[in-house]
């Protein structure tokens, strides 16, 4: 679903966000780019830190103090959100992006009943409708994400809905406006397995019905598979692999990527697997390594990846990794076609 003017949705161009601590300067995003089409479903996976929820707030501008951004764009449908003022803000959070979060029970207020937030979300951005016409929004949002009886539950408090409940309120929410972007936050994570594959099942059926882009944000590849078309994997603050879902399920390519699927349970597996852990901690961000983050963990590391930070290979069309591996490879390509 392009736009008559061919834009992109969303354009994020080397985007750098740092938290200024007592400690120091905490790159948290560190130069990251990517683009996101119209009705397009991109996944962000890593494991906790590196940088997935921080660059996912600076686009809806809700980062905290001391977070900053430090550099680079987020240009939506051609303009660059980071020159917005308050107002321009508020107008585009809710209206034309919305955002899921990870718990649903600490973003819907306790002492408001599901039906008053709801209208209330609605009402914030649309000044002209008529609470009844908000009201009957608020009861078919309910229907569309597959709550019953929306009548009564019009009236409950968060409470008194179960936690796979509050989690489709929370995409009624984000929906109520027809924002042209969605993004989630670990939706599924505080869901048992039965529920989250109801939730990505509802997920996967809006998007179709409404066009909507959305950003999926988890540490999960099996959510990724399920529901998104292309991968961003982050490591460190920095995206390591870009590809379509395809890519990096069946030719990952950067080391990590490979990680992540050795230490993920397979259903296919034909027998037992053992699940490989990645060993290693985590990078301090307070003083990340010289080179690549990735190489104090990487088994094939080699001398070039501790002193200089590698950069971004295109092993196909549309499919990018950063890894001095795939520097190697395509030098010896290109002197084999050269003397071949």
């Amino acid at each position: 679903m392009k736009n008559a003017n061919d834009k992109k949705l969303l354009e994020v161009k080397d985007l750098k966000v740092s938290f200024f601590t007592p400690a120091g300067e905490v790159k948290a995003v560190g130069g990251i780019t990517y683009d996101l089409d119209y009705g397009e479903v991109m996944g962000i996976v890593g494991e906790s830190g590196s940088g997935k929820s921080v660059e996912a707030y600076s686009i809806m501008g809700l980062l905290q103090s001391p977070g900053k951004v430090v550099g680079g764009s987020i240009m939506f449908e051609g303009e660059n959100v980071l020159n917005y003022d308050k107002n321009k803000m508020n107008d585009f959070r809710g209206k034309k992006v919305a955002m899921i979060f990870q718990n649903p029970m600490t973003c819907l207020n306790p002492v408001y009943t599901v039906g008053n937030q709801l209208t209330e979300a609605l009402r914030a951005h649309h000044k002209d409708i008529s609470a009844a016409d908000a009201k009957k929004k608020a009861m078919e949002m309910l229907e569309l994400v597959g709550i019953n009886n929306v009548e009564k539950r019009m009236t409950q408090y968060p409470h008194e809905f179960s936690g796979g409940m509050r989690q489709r309120v929370m995409i009624a929410m984000g929906l109520i406006c027809s924002p042209k972007l969605l993004i989630a936050d670990e939706p599924t994570t505080a869901l048992d397995v039965t529920i989250q594959a109801q939730i990505l099942e509802l997920m996967k059926d809006l998007q179709k019905k409404t066009g909507m882009g959305i950003i999926f944000i988890t540490h999960n590849l099996g959510v990724v598979a399920e529901i998104c078309d292309k991968v961003s994997v982050m490591y460190a603050g920095r995206i390591v692999e870009q590809g379509l879902v395809s890519d990096i399920f069946y030719n990952p390519s950067h080391p990590y990527t490979v990680g992540l699927l050795q230490s993920m349970p397979r259903v296919d597996a034909e027998e037992y697997e053992r699940l490989i852990p990645i060993e290693g901690t985590p990078v301090d961000m307070l003083n990340p390594p010289e080179g690549c983050p990735f190489a104090p963990r990487c088994s094939q590391c080699m001398q070039i990846c501790l002193k200089k930070l590698p950069p971004y290979v295109e092993i196909e069309d549309g499919h990018k990794s950063a890894c001095w591996l795939r520097v190697q490879e395509n030098m010896k390509c290109k002197e084999e076609q050269a003397n071949g």
